[in-house]
């Protein structure tokens, strides 16, 4: 039974990646995600059902659109795969729980704010305002210990990042900001710390590769969106582990 419901998520999770590619291409842009259906963005041709398959479409049409032959993104089934992959091993780390729902809820927006970020440098505000509401009313459901967690996190993870962007004159975008201020509903305080650092620490390893490889200057914009997902996601899944792993480190 396991086994079933397992393979049930990567399924689910794989259609929901594709879905949420339309959505963090297609809110940013003030586009519905219902109509048109997904089209080929070179030369509008519509997709069919088989070219629609998360992952495996990507794979037998070679990377390329049946149509036009452009080069598809491999964005696309690298979202798919991945968020198949997060919703699989979710039950692993959570269990089958009331924590469950919160953990497929918190990757989804997770991934959705990652592809909008990295296509579009933008964290819409219609994502967030969404799953606020659907985080809110997921941690009354399975809260934190103690319960007011939740918001210390919120208001923790808005005001540094705000204090942040006061003290480098607009070094961090508006949506981050926001970001991180709904993230912390549902990783609390000590969460939203520990994801700050990683998404701080990941961010500057990358950022610092690509001054090195001359891929970037130091006014080339990066998006932080995807640094926050990352770090986010460790400390969600392992913030436990990293913190005790931190206390050692520090104590010797």
């Amino acid at each position: 039974m396991e086994l079933l419901l397992s393979s049930y998520l990567f399924v689910l999770g794989a259609c929901l990646g594709s879905f949420y590619n339309v959505v963090g291409l297609r809110v940013p842009a003030g586009e519905s995600v219902v109509r048109p259906r997904s089209r080929c963005p070179q030369c509008r041709h519509t997709l069919s059902w088989l070219e629609l398959i998360p992952v495996l479409s990507f794979i037998w049409q070679k990377g390329r659109c049946r149509s036009c032959r452009t080069t598809i993104s491999p964005l696309y089934p690298f979202i798919e795969l991945t968020t198949a992959c997060l919703f699989t091993i979710s039950p692993m780390l959570v269990g089958w729980s009331k924590e469950l729902p919160v953990a497929l809820a918190f990757l989804s927006l997770l991934i959705i704010i990652t592809v909008s970020d990295m296509k579009t440098m933008l964290i819409p505000d219609k994502v967030l305002l969404v799953f606020t509401g659907i985080f809110a009313a997921l941690r009354f459901l399975s809260p934190l210990t103690p319960w007011w967690d939740s918001l210390l996190g919120a208001a923790a993870g808005f005001g540094i990042l705000l204090l942040l962007a006061v003290i480098s004159k607009g070094g961090m975008g508006g949506g981050d900001i926001k970001l991180f201020g709904v993230i912390g509903i549902i990783l609390g305080f000590n969460g939203v710390i520990i994801a700050l650092f990683l998404a701080s620490f990941i961010g500057a390893a990358v950022g610092g590769a690509a001054l090195i490889r001359k891929k970037a200057t130091r006014k080339t914009p990066i998006p932080f969106g995807p640094f926050i997902a990352v770090g986010a996601v460790a400390s969600y899944f392992f913030h436990e582990q990293l913190l005790e792993w931190y206390l050692h480190f520090i104590s010797f």
